[in-house]
């Protein structure tokens, strides 16, 4: 920034220092991690603690619960969810699916954008302060552990301001120490997701056998660690597209985590004996609690901000400064800027009725594939570079390649059969019994007499019946002289 431009900034910020609505507010002109000298400035936030903490703990530690007891616990001998991208093997909720089933998943994953575009668009990013896996494992796992070794945010700022010496030595050994074992616990975790937790326990215990792969784990953790130590807050501000979306996705009628300026301009620190109304000051008391609190390190006073996670953290500790000064709670509060400019509850906008109406339409439809979709699937090509052969009796026969995919955990029983034209159909081997959740394949021969064939290259639907119920049919091409 050029000086000519920051004369410009203090001259706006003096003529806005007229206006009393605007005396000692700080305007944001600077990212609140890098300092005037370019350098990271690291943040230490405080304990926050209240009814909104309490409840996201609460449903932080069921979603951790929910991450473990997804990839063990099982439904019908397939875990809730697993992602097998090796085998092609997708498990979403117990059901699974398929390479046929891509349909199916791209409906699901259209489904789910929707579904996010709705809720940011109505909620901003309610989901990055409640449910993001990134916030969660920093706010209930690391930063606990520092809470508890290094102190409360004073503390960890003295300490890191400290030279290296003994006392500072053992607590980051300590906590650094933690934090590894920590995220090498996590990698494995995830990684049940990718190949499944008996996959994992039979390879945990031929760790020799799996030398690249117990590698692989260690150079994860370590990045784990460098995130959770290091990197942390940059994620969200940086890193996560979702942080960028919000910019687009959010409007004046988005619920968000909001400053009541109405309400607590013009600002002013208390003092004691004086009537604030007469003193012409609004409820704000200047106090930064709510600075002080946050993992981001923004002034939520300053508006919405990109690197505001909606963590609630600002509302707690400003709620407990209205409780000691004997103001109303909700100066800091979820609140659309429409609610807080016109004083009453925001409705739905049209955008988020759109939204929602185009996400009901689209889960229908996947509803409906996922429920009428066949339980096996089975593709008949040519083989290739196999011309016809002349068979005793005047009749032509054709080699094929059947592919099968068994979508339930039954065996199921596939056969074959002619529907168009006289012949017979002879799968090698017999009927194709196929188990649950597995794979086949197998050669066909068709026969079919001279006589009842028309052309030289004639189409010959096939009916492909699973357990005596015709499931499908296949259109292929039958060669002949």
């Amino acid at each position: 920034m050029s000086e000519k431009n920051i004369e410009e900034i203090q001259k706006l910020r003096e003529e806005e220092g007229k206006d009393p609505n605007y005396s000692g507010i700080s305007y944001r002109d600077k990212i609140s991690t890098i300092g005037t000298d370019g350098k990271r400035m690291y943040i230490h936030p405080k304990k926050p603690k209240g009814r909104f903490t309490t409840w996201r703990n609460i449903v932080g530690f069921f979603l951790l619960f929910l991450l473990i007891a997804f990839p063990i616990v099982k439904i019908s001998g397939n875990p809730i969810v697993m992602l097998n991208f090796l085998e092609r093997k997708f498990i979403i909720f117990g059901v699974v699916f398929w390479p046929q089933d891509t349909f199916i998943m791209m409906l699901m994953m259209v489904s789910f954008l929707v579904f996010i575009l709705l809720f940011t668009a109505t909620f901003g990013r309610l989901f990055c302060g409640w449910a993001c896996p990134q916030t969660i494992f920093l706010e209930l796992i690391f930063r606990p552990i520092e809470f508890w070794i290094d102190g409360d945010g004073n503390k960890q700022r003295k300490l890191a301001q400290e030279p290296w010496n003994g006392e500072k030595i053992r607590k980051r050994l300590l906590k650094w120490s933690i934090f590894y074992l920590i995220s090498f616990i996590l990698v494995n975790v995830i990684l049940w997701y990718f190949m499944g937790f008996d996959k994992w326990l039979k390879y945990a215990n031929e760790l020799d056998q799996h030398l690249v792969g117990f590698t692989l784990i260690l150079v994860f953790t370590t990045v784990f660690f460098l995130i959770y130590s290091w990197f942390r807050e940059q994620i969200c501000l940086i890193a996560c597209p979702y942080g960028r979306m919000q910019g687009v996705l959010i409007d004046p009628s988005t619920i968000v985590i909001s400053y009541d300026y109405l309400r607590g301009e013009p600002r002013g620190h208390l003092k004691k004996s004086e009537d604030r109304e007469v003193a012409g000051k609004g409820d704000c008391i200047d106090c930064h609690a709510c600075v002080d609190v946050c993992p981001t390190g923004i002034d939520i006073r300053n508006g919405t901000q990109l690197e505001c996670v909606n963590c609630t953290a600002c509302i707690d500790a400003c709620d407990s400064v209205m409780d000691r000064i004997g103001k109303p709670r909700g100066l800091i509060r979820y609140a659309s800027e429409n609610e807080i400019k016109e004083g009453k509850k925001q409705k739905l906008s049209f955008r988020s009725k759109a939204y929602s109406l185009v996400l009901l339409i689209i889960l229908s439809f996947f509803v409906y594939t996922l429920l009428t979709r066949e339980s096996v699937d089975a593709v008949i090509i040519r083989t290739p570079n196999i011309l016809f052969q002349e068979q005793p009796g005047d009749s032509i026969r054709n080699i094929y390649n059947i592919k099968a995919v068994n979508k339930t955990s039954k065996t199921q029983e596939l056969s074959l059969k002619l529907l168009d034209v006289p012949g017979s159909i002879y799968i090698v081997g017999g009927n194709m019994s196929i188990e649950g959740e597995k794979r086949i394949q197998s050669i066909v021969f068709i026969n079919v007499a001279k006589k009842d064939i028309k052309a030289a290259r004639s189409k010959v639907e096939i009916g492909i019946f699973a357990e005596g119920r015709l499931i499908d049919k296949s259109t292929v091409t039958f060669l002949a002289p």
